[in-house]
């Protein structure tokens, strides 16, 4: 009898050495963050100091791009799983609605599969500053988690020194909210903002969910306008040292009028001084956005967390500072459309990944690490492959959409081609990315490109098929 039940005891405890724990999952967003703001990428004026560390500790992808450089319908995208053709009007939607309730969304897979899922205020589209404003949930998907939480801020009528750098060409105009740039140099702690309250009920959660699996997913509003955060983040970039991005004659000569983005410095009645307030104001709150990233990790940390956690860290889309003159995001150009992304898995060593990667690439990725079944119709790519081998790829380009789904980008290493319509009636862009990195020559009406512009238009083609032939039908 002894025996026996030394050998029963044995078993069990053999069987339970032979079940890992499941990994948790942390997902980190930030909100109209540009990979060329963050240190870790090309930036080296913005100090971001927390998030280079988790770029140190993870795989750092250096080209991967959002499907749509809007946050509603970006979002809607990565956390279902499909394209944004798919997933949404091109409004500030879930997703929900065009999906239907039967296709799980990313965290919703997680949920029901014994998970504890919360989202601590931004991941579906929220209104900013309206819904932070207001402390509502916007437009999210409540069947995606077992618990919501909002981060309820004053943004641009916080207290402090504020000004309005966009449509006040003689800067005597008050600061007002909306989607304009405002300035404020807030007083107070970061606890007064939603990104403070943020990452402070994100650290709450870890510490009282520690012992359960759980997917937390943690939304920050800043660098998203107004450009508001605690006065002390806006000292190390007085804005006379702002550099400024050249400004090149005859820029906008050679596009579409398409591709003159929605906001620039002419209809924005932006001087030069104003630019480099924007874009100190810019980096300020980037700072301040790792900061609060830096508290959610260290509580990771300090509660033996990160030897069984994936951490992802990415953006919604990208945002120009002033390059062409363009401000803000939905343009298909480079800094409107690439963003950071960094993966960070336990057993996994640090890399640096150059292989093309969209935003749509998480859902499958993260659900493989954790083992999880998802649907075979899902659009993205399992990253699981290249973060074992940085040097694989896993995609030849990257393709995204603006402007209502009319507009499309085909990204590879040597070219960056943009098509306005789809029968091209708007007008098309090419760039030569290896020698024009800053897009400033538009070749598409070179004659001697004519062939690499037929070749793109039949990749568009092509690709437009296959975004349009899934479970979900033709939704374009």
């Amino acid at each position: 009898m002894k025996n026996l039940l030394l050998f029963l005891a044995i078993t069990l405890l053999v069987g339970c050495q032979q079940q890992p724990k499941p990994l948790n999952v942390l997902f980190i967003i930030a909100d109209d963050l540009t990979a060329t703001a963050v240190s870790a990428y090309e930036n080296k004026a913005c100090q971001t100091p927390n998030i280079d560390r988790l770029a140190g500790e993870g795989v750092r992808f250096t080209r991967t791009y959002c499907q749509y450089p809007v946050c509603g319908p970006s979002r809607a995208s990565f956390m279902s799983g499909y394209y944004p053709s798919a997933t949404t009007t091109y409004g500030y939607v879930s997703g929900r609605k065009n999906i239907g309730p039967d296709r799980k969304t990313w965290s919703q897979l997680f949920k029901e599969n014994g998970y504890y899922t919360a989202r601590v205020s931004k991941i579906f589209h929220m209104g900013v500053p309206i819904d932070i404003e207001k402390g509502s949930d916007g437009k999210d998907d409540p069947a995606s988690w077992t618990e919501r939480f909002n981060s309820q801020g004053p943004e641009w009528l916080a207290p402090g020194e504020g000004e309005l750098v966009q449509g006040n060409p003689d800067g005597t105009l008050p600061i007002k909210g909306g989607n304009v740039m405002t300035i404020v140099k807030a007083d107070g702690d970061d606890l007064v903002h939603s990104d403070g309250k943020t990452a402070e009920k994100a650290s709450a959660l870890i510490r009282q969910h520690k012992d359960k699996p759980f997917f937390l997913a943690v939304g920050f509003v800043r660098p998203h306008v107004p450009f508001v955060a605690p006065r002390a983040y806006f000292t190390p970039y007085p804005f006379e040292a702002v550099s400024l991005p050249p400004k090149v004659e005859g820029d906008w000569d050679d596009i579409p009028e398409r591709g003159i983005n929605y906001v620039t410095s002419v209809n924005g009645q932006m001087n030069e001084t104003q630019e480099q307030k924007a874009i100190a104001a810019y980096y300020a709150s980037v700072t301040f956005l790792d900061a609060q990233v830096g508290k959610v990790l260290q509580t990771l940390e300090e509660e033996g967390l990160d030897d069984n956690t994936i951490v992802v860290f990415t953006s919604d889309h990208g945002f120009h500072l002033g390059e062409h003159r363009f401000w803000m995001k939905v343009s298909l150009h480079e800094e409107s459309v690439r963003v950071p992304m960094i993966i960070k898995v336990p057993g996994k060593k640090a890399a640096v990944c150059h292989s093309f990667t969209e935003l749509l690439d998480l859902y499958p990725t993260i659900a493989a690490l954790a083992g999880l079944d998802y649907s075979e119709n899902l659009q993205g790519k399992s990253l699981v492959e290249v973060l074992d081998d940085p040097s694989k790829t896993v995609r030849d380009m990257a393709f995204s959409v603006s402007q209502g789904g009319k507009t499309f980008l085909l990204r590879t290493k040597k070219w960056a081609y943009i098509q306005y319509d789809e029968d091209a009636a708007a007008g098309i862009e090419l760039f030569d990315m290896e020698n024009d990195p800053k897009q400033y020559t538009n070749l598409a009406m070179d004659p001697d490109y004519k062939q690499v512009v037929a070749e793109f238009q039949q990749k568009l083609k092509a690709k437009l098929l296959a975004v349009r032939t899934n479970d979900l039908g033709k939704t374009y």
